[in-house]
């Protein structure tokens, strides 16, 4: 994760997934005003990362969807691909050295590579059982080596051709460029995705008998349904079960339990693939993901080579709803399903054509009728987001205050906060955790980055 910048700004701003543009900036003219709309967007982001992750349990519909599907959590990874691709053209365009911006690129990639290994690699279990472990037989960071894939493919892109693109981009509704890059990046994934052939396949599971082997039966394909998708066989055969994801979404779905869309016990006869493990970032689904950079780096571009907001929010919100409605039809008419866990071209659209919307929105309110105090959290969130990730959604705070207890490492002031604040008051687990996870979660790190804003501190990488 690294931080971003949007346009140009009197204040550093972070965002687990971005780019600094004055650390690759070498020259500093007279900066414009800041487009304030972007910080929101990004604290939004962050803000719904935190409530899908602690709430989705209690409320399943807003968790991600057990296969096919898009719920709440599944726009987050998206929203943030997008704010990387305007990050990228933001920050880049005014660089004076290719070689320079080069270096800084893969420099900000392995920045994300190694954030991604430390924080989702390790085993970390706060806020409960307060440990933390690296088992290099199972260490994985798929969430932030697809961000690093993303980001340095199209980053690259971007510095090859920029002088290109701000020609192509003045006299063309969209840059031939990242169109010839799209179409290069979505022929490779289709063709992977419908012509990789799935064979059976064998894994093993512990039960109360001891180990015991489970065959999944494919020998096709072109399916994309969990046992037999190309994104699985192919994450099997290079990174192996052990560095997959082991209680992936389709666990809930209505064919493995009877609880569903909760988890539960696996009902009888559940099909054999219920107890595999699935890597919802996977490589696969990864090159596809890279779409949804290209399109944020379609917005950037128009923010910055358009001048006005009428001609802004025109591209943007026509735009928005083409991808929108695009996605939509192609999962009505049952083409290409959408589906978070293959990452395939109609989740790309809806994804893509709700980020355009969404941002163009707060663009409206934030920028244009200057009603930015109402976001202010958003803002003081998205300005220190590498900062409120690490200490709320990885839940670093929540276990550093749980390593304080009495007798019990239940008896701790966050579970005291839950049960007698929230759960007792509304009498419903389900409501005071979600009003727990809005105040004392997501408001109270909007105000401590407020704070922080403030004292100028900011979590730069």
């Amino acid at each position: 994760m690294a931080e971003i910048k949007a346009d140009t700004a009197t204040h550093q701003k972070q965002l687990p997934v971005t780019v600094s543009e004055s650390d690759i900036s070498e020259q500093k003219p007279q900066k414009p005003k800041r487009v304030a709309s972007l910080d929101d967007f990004r604290g939004l982001t962050v803000a719904l990362m935190i409530l899908v992750d602690d709430a989705g349990g209690e409320w399943p519909m807003i968790g991600h969807a057990p296969w096919n599907g898009c719920n709440l959590a599944d726009f987050v990874m998206p929203f943030f691909l997008f704010i990387v691709g305007m990050a990228i053209a933001l920050s880049l365009k005014r660089i004076p050295n290719r070689l320079s911006a080069i270096k800084k690129v893969l420099l900000r990639t392995l920045k994300l590579l190694f954030w991604g290994l430390l924080l989702q690699g390790g085993y970390s279990h706060a806020p409960d059982k307060l440990t933390y472990g690296v088992d290099m037989k199972k260490i994985s960071g798929a969430a932030f080596c697809r961000i690093a894939l993303a980001y340095l493919v199209v980053a690259l892109v971007e510095i090859f051709s920029r002088g290109a693109q701000a020609k192509d981009l003045a006299s063309n509704w969209f840059s031939v460029f990242k169109l010839l890059m799209g179409a290069s990046v979505l022929v490779i994934y289709l063709s992977a995705i419908y012509g990789t052939y799935v064979p059976d396949w064998h894994f093993t599971v512990q039960s109360n008998n001891g180990t015991v082997q489970l065959t999944v039966a494919c020998g096709m394909r072109g399916k994309l349904d969990p046992p037999c998708n190309a994104v699985g066989y192919v994450d099997r055969k290079v990174l192996g079960l052990n560095h997959m994801y082991q209680h992936p979404a389709w666990k809930r779905a209505k064919a493995c339990t009877e609880n569903s869309p909760y988890e539960g016990p696996f009902r009888n006869g559940a099909p054999s693939w219920c107890y595999a493990p699935f890597e919802p970032e996977g490589i696969l689904s990864s090159i596809s993901a890279i779409l949804s950079t290209i399109i944020g780096v379609h917005f950037g571009h128009v923010l910055v080579h358009f001048k006005g907001h009428p001609a802004r929010l025109k591209h943007w919100v026509t735009m928005g709803f083409a991808l929108l409605i695009s996605g939509i039809i192609l999962h009505f008419t049952q083409a290409i399903p959408l589906n978070k866990q293959l990452y395939t071209l109609s989740y790309v659209c809806v994804t893509s054509g709700a980020a355009a919307l969404v941002f163009s929105a707060l663009y409206i309110m934030v920028d244009i009728l200057g009603l930015r105090y109402l976001f202010l959290p958003l803002e003081w969130i998205g300005m220190n987001a590498m900062f409120v990730y690490v200490m709320a959604a990885e839940g670093i705070f929540a276990g550093f205050i749980n390593g304080w207890y009495y007798d019990d490492p239940h008896n701790t002031l966050v579970y005291w906060i839950q049960k007698h604040i929230f759960v007792k008051v509304w009498h419903s687990k389900r409501v005071g955790i979600l009003l727990y996870v809005i105040f004392a979660e997501i408001l109270f790190w909007g105000i401590i980055s407020g704070i922080l804003h403030l004292l100028g501190i900011y979590w730069k990488l």
